[in-house]
């Protein structure tokens, strides 16, 4: 199965190939599409971050306590921010389970332990959604830390 190739820092485990001469199953066709759709999403968000003047720290960073989709700094602060793609933004917010909230709050306290101010650094969490058409709408402050 030919893989996309994205320009990020670190590209986290991709999807497995199928072995040389067998066909992928449906399953694995979704999964691989649903993988780079959301890596192109992803995409897209960090650059309009950085065109609104936020420049991406981190993208995908994972610790034991989950993962990040993108890190961008807001002066001494930082924006920790959750990229939901799906049909609709009302489904795409629906992705958002209170568990994912909490790893991600997990996540951002292993991440502000390596960081120089700790758990004393301003931080912000921010909700991207993409409907279908790439339409995008960005909540801002949409978790509480």
């Amino acid at each position: 199965m030919t893989q996309l190739c994205f320009d990020f820092d670190r590209i986290p485990s991709e999807p497995v190939p199928a072995p040389a001469g067998s066909r992928p199953t449906d399953r694995q066709l979704r999964g691989a599409r649903g993988y780079h759709e959301g890596l192109a999403a992803e995409h897209r968000v960090a650059q309009d971050y950085e065109r609104r003047g936020f420049p991406i720290a981190r993208r995908r960073w994972r610790g034991k306590g989950g993962e990040i989709d993108l890190i961008a700094r807001d002066g001494a602060g930082l924006v920790f921010i959750e990229v939901k793609k799906s049909r609709s933004f009302d489904r795409a917010i629906e992705r958002l389970t209170p568990r994912q909230m909490r790893r991600l709050q997990a996540a951002v306290e292993e991440f502000l332990g390596t960081q120089p101010r700790g758990s004393r650094t301003e931080v912000r969490f921010d909700v991207v959604l993409l409907n279908r058409w790439g339409d995008m709408r960005v909540i801002e402050n949409a978790l509480f830390y």
